[in-house]
C-alpha cells in the first residue's frame, strides 16, 4: 500500500470511533485537497474506509429528462422530489439553487439520485471513518519491509490501540462460546415487532432504528440479505419512502438501494 494511503487510515485511528470530519485528515503537511479527497475515494473503492458526502452541483439525467416529458412526473413523483427535478432541467445548479428548504433538501437530491432521475456534477466529502474491513486490514493483512521513517509516534501509538481492541474483542469471543454470535432470521424478526411496538410505528419501522439495533453483530450487507429472505417468505414487506422531510440524510442513506425507484424504507412485519 502507498505510504499516503496507510497515512490517511492511521489518521482516522486517532479519533472517536475512527470516524471525523474529512477536513481533520492530513496525510502530509502540504497535500493538496484534492489529491486528499483522490485517497478517500481509492480507499473507498477498496472498501476499507466510507464517507457521506454533500453534493453541491447537480443537473437533470436523461432519464429525468425523459420523466418530464412523458408527463408523468406529477403523478409518480412527490411536490418537492418534482419541483428540484424542473430546477435541474434548466441546467447544472447548486442544492441552494433549487427552491426546497435546507432541512430536508439533501434526502430529497438522495431519493432522485436513487431513482437516476439526476445526477451528481460535483460533490464534497463530509466525514470518513474507518469500515470493518479497514480495521481487519490492519490488524491481520498489512505488512511492509519499507525502513523510511514515514510514521509518527502518535500514528504508531494509535495502531496499538487498535490492536489491543481487537485482541480483547476476539478474546470476548472466544469466552461468550464462539465467534459466530449472529442473530438468526427468526431473532430478527422478533426484534422488527419488539422495536415497532416500543416505538410506535404502527407496522412502518424505518429501516434505521433496526441497523441502529442490530450493529455492530450483523454488516449493513448481512442485514440487507437477511430482510430479503424474510421478504421472500412472506414474514415482512419492504417499501420505499414516499415523504423525505420527515427524516434526516443519514437516516435515509440507511435504508436499501434499489436500481429503479427510491431505497426501500420502512419493514412492514406480518
Amino acid at each position: 500500500m502507498n505510504i499516503k494511503y496507510l497515512k490517511f487510515i492511521l489518521k482516522l485511528l486517532g479519533y472517536k470511533n475512527y470516524q471525523v470530519s474529512i477536513s481533520k485528515i492530513h496525510p502530509e503537511q502540504e497535500m493538496k485537497v484534492s489529491e486528499r479527497d483522490d485517497i478517500c475515494y481509492r480507499l473507498c473503492d477498496q472498501g476499507l474506509v466510507k464517507f457521506t458526502r454533500e453534493v453541491t452541483k447537480i443537473n437533470i439525467a436523461p432519464l429525468g429528462k425523459l420523466l418530464l416529458d412523458s408527463k408523468k412526473a406529477a403523478s409518480s413523483l412527490t411536490e418537492e422530489e418534482l419541483k428540484l427535478l424542473k430546477a435541474t432541467a434548466k441546467g447544472t445548479i447548486a442544492p441552494g439553487e433549487t427552491g426546497i428548504a435546507a432541512t430536508y433538501r439533501q434526502a430529497v437530491i438522495t431519493d432522485l439520485l436513487d431513482q437516476g432521475l439526476i445526477e451528481v456534477v460535483n460533490q464534497k466529502i463530509k466525514e470518513v471513518w474507518l469500515t470493518e474491513k479497514g480495521k481487519q486490514f490492519l490488524c491481520q493483512e498489512y505488512s511492509s519491509h519499507s525502513t523510511a521513517k514515514e510514521i509518527s509516534l502518535k500514528m504508531l501509538s494509535d495502531y496499538l490501540q487498535l490492536m489491543r481492541t481487537n485482541y480483547h474483542q476476539q478474546n470476548k469471543q472466544v469466552f461468550s462460546g464462539g465467534s459466530d454470535n449472529k442473530p438468526t432470521d427468526s431473532e430478527i424478526l422478533a426484534t422488527i415487532k419488539d422495536l415497532d411496538h416500543n416505538l410506535g410505528t404502527d407496522n412502518y419501522l424505518p429501516i434505521f432504528h433496526l441497523r441502529e439495533k442490530l450493529q455492530p453483530s450483523l454488516s449493513r450487507a448481512e442485514l440487507d440479505r437477511a430482510l430479503y429472505r424474510l421478504e421472500r417468505s412472506d414474514q415482512i414487506e419492504l417499501s420505499s419512502l414516499q415523504e423525505v422531510r420527515c427524516y434526516t440524510l443519514e437516516q435515509i442513506e440507511a435504508g436499501i438501494p434499489q436500481n429503479i425507484g427510491g431505497r426501500l424504507f420502512f419493514i412492514i412485519p406480518y
